[in-house]
């Protein structure tokens, strides 16, 4: 259970923080994917307001970066703000950032992986990764693994569970599990039914580019993706001290959702789903990252601010280990968790 069994879909992401200020106040901590109208800037707006030692930004855009760490500073003059620059979608860039972070400091208590895409046109990472899984989970893996030593460092001296890894899926991740088979989506291919998107897709969210491309039955992909290299994490690192969670925000209107047409956008619109605040979306994050009740493993995917259960194809260990294995692959380097 969460600290706040009263915590739902309304609480505000500012309330959670000043409930854990203390699990703030002198941390280290870095926000992926902050830019105006976002959950990371507003994530980060929050942390900032408690008195983090360092926080530090990355996001691919070095004007919307800036942009956000100058507002944090004149607001929040006695935090130290850092910034990244960090492009999921590339491998060569993810490997750069992380030497930047690592450059920065020597410890990192919390890193919350926010950062994501959504299209819906065939598009591919330099490495020839369709776009959304490449940037959604194979940038975070690799990002995540290259960080390790300083969340490791951290761990050493902190409490165990409060060094953490957060990362951010969302609820899409039940349309479609790991297509293993055709993890790029590739014209004419096919997969076996156990690897296949959820059926029927209706609407809007069954339309495909002439070539067969269906950029929602991408996005599902690489967030179930999200929560297998979660649970993976969990299984591995619980020794060392250190947590991981997966989470759904919530449905909030950010610029995740500017690729989409008008027709998709309606049909969101009309599944009578509860629309946040980007203060609201952030809520869940701040819960994963900082609830004291979360310092011993127990679950680790949470929804409106409280523990959940993902689709069955999100929750298979062995689905994760094969993830790993994918995902070691396509970044060409292996890394041995320990257990």
């Amino acid at each position: 259970m969460t600290s706040h069994a009263e915590y739902g879909q309304e609480t505000a992401g500012s309330e959670v923080a000043r409930a854990f200020a203390d699990q703030i106040r002198g941390k280290t901590i870095l926000v992926t994917g902050v830019s105006p109208k976002g959950i990371g800037a507003v994530t980060a707006l929050n942390l900032a307001s408690q008195q983090p030692a360092l926080l530090i930004l990355a996001s691919r855009t070095r004007s919307r970066l800036q942009e956000i760490a100058d507002h944090l500073s004149q607001t929040h003059p006695d935090t130290r703000i850092e910034t990244v620059l960090l492009d999921l979608g590339s491998q060569q860039a993810v490997r750069q950032a992380a030497r930047d972070v690592a450059a920065l400091t020597d410890k990192l208590d919390i890193l919350i992986n926010n950062a994501g895409i959504v299209v819906t046109s065939r598009q591919a990472t330099p490495e020839g990764i369709e776009q959304q899984f490449g940037t959604n989970h194979i940038g975070p893996f690799l990002f995540t693994n290259l960080l390790l030593h300083l969340l490791r460092n951290a761990a050493q001296s902190n409490p165990p569970g409060t060094t953490r890894i957060v990362s951010l899926a969302s609820a899409g991740h039940r349309l479609s599990p790991i297509r293993f088979s055709d993890y790029n989506l590739e014209p004419g291919k096919d997969v076996p039914p156990e690897e296949d998107h959820i059926k029927p897709l209706k609407g809007a969210f069954a339309k495909c580019t002439p070539d067969g491309y269906n950029g929602i039955v991408a996005y599902a992909q690489s967030k179930t993706a999200n929560i297998l290299f979660a649970l993976y994490l969990q299984k591995h690192l619980a020794a060392s001290g250190i947590a991981s969670y997966v989470l759904h925000p919530g449905t909030v209107e950010t610029d995740l959702s500017r690729d989409q047409d008008d027709e998709l956008t309606a049909q969101f619109y009309k599944a009578g789903l509860f629309w946040k605040t980007a203060d609201q979306g952030s809520a869940t994050t701040l819960v994963a990252a900082l609830d004291p009740a979360l310092n011993e493993p127990q679950r680790f995917y949470l929804s409106d601010c409280q523990f959940a259960e993902p689709a069955p194809h999100a929750g298979s260990l062995a689905s994760a280990e094969r993830l790993w294995k994918l995902s070691e692959v396509l970044v060409g380097e292996n890394f041995d968790l320990g257990s």
